[in-house]
């Protein structure tokens, strides 16, 4: 179960006017956040593998499970579905794994679930990060119940040039705090799971006419950064990041096991038809936890 640019100029391009946040109520970003990646074969997305998803998450809704996942499927790059949970530490994840090994009756029907959906899918793998509220802005204001999308945003930094890559990002933060103030998005680090110095930023969306908006404010950010901070920006992009990566997820709620309180606040997007599961399925223990809400 369950990632355009090739500089810090990019995150100018790719946040919009919302920001990553934990639920209706602000709060901040959970602290821990595990990443599912599955990569879906062909032919096998859509209304085949939201049938077979749907197991994990009535498993989880029968034992009524507290612990709660965002799932979201890729409109770009290869076909694939990512499961997000969140934590308050490594501590609550590692209990969380252990509560769900020790429940037999879940546990049980999560192995049967995973046997089948593993036929539709090629390959899967895992990845845990660490929020950088430092690097974030003003991220614990959203109502994400009521976004459909995340931009998410992947930069791997050369060895030995984080010093640039952090005063490149702070001269990002401060002129967008400038120019656009009402500007939010959450900031990740890569602990486990994906190449040392990988930062993901995450952007969501509750219509893709947000992209056409962020892009029309990007002169207002150009201005507030000046002519010398912008050529300043390049220099430091060009020493500090060694790949960059841009794709757009969109929401999926039958794959989603979400809180009360979300399928409260839209419960006509959260509490959508079920996809029939098929006979005998029934969620993986350590790869389909997401989102705390």
């Amino acid at each position: 179960m369950k990632r355009i640019t090739g500089s810090l100029l990019g995150i100018t391009l790719l946040f919009g006017v919302q920001g990553v946040a934990a639920a209706q109520e602000a709060s901040p970003p959970p602290k821990v956040l595990t990443i599912i990646r599955e990569f879906v074969k062909p032919g096998k997305a859509g209304m085949a593998h939201e049938r077979s998803e749907s197991a994990f998450v009535q498993a989880f809704t029968r034992a009524k499970w507290p612990t709660h996942y965002l799932a979201i499927d890729s409109l770009s790059g290869k076909s694939r579905a990512l499961y997000l949970t969140g934590y308050d530490s490594f501590e609550a994840w590692e209990k969380d794994a252990g509560a769900v090994q020790k429940d037999s009756a879940l546990s049980s029907a999560l192995d049967r679930a995973s046997a089948a959906d593993g036929d539709l899918l090629s390959e899967i793998d895992a990845a845990t990060l660490r929020y950088n509220e430092e690097y974030s802005l003003h991220a614990a204001s959203v109502d994400i119940a009521h976004m459909r999308y995340f931009e998410i945003s992947v930069f791997h930094i050369r060895p030995g040039h984080h010093k640039e890559w952090d005063e490149g990002v702070r001269m990002v933060n401060a002129a967008y705090t400038k120019a656009l103030p009402d500007i939010q998005w959450a900031a990740y680090e890569g602990v486990y799971g994906m190449p040392q110095g990988t930062y993901i930023f995450f952007t969501p969306m509750k219509s893709a006419a947000e992209i056409d908006h962020a892009f029309a404010k990007d002169k207002e950010f150009m201005a507030a950064m000046g002519e010398d901070g912008m050529k300043k920006l390049e220099e430091l992009s060009a020493a500090s990041i060694e790949s960059s990566e841009s794709n757009l997820f969109a929401f999926n709620p039958r794959m989603s096991y979400v809180s009360e309180e979300w399928i409260k606040a839209d419960p006509d997007f959260w509490k959508p038809k079920p996809a029939k599961a098929s006979a005998g399925m029934g969620k993986k223990v350590e790869e389909k936890p997401a989102a705390n809400q």
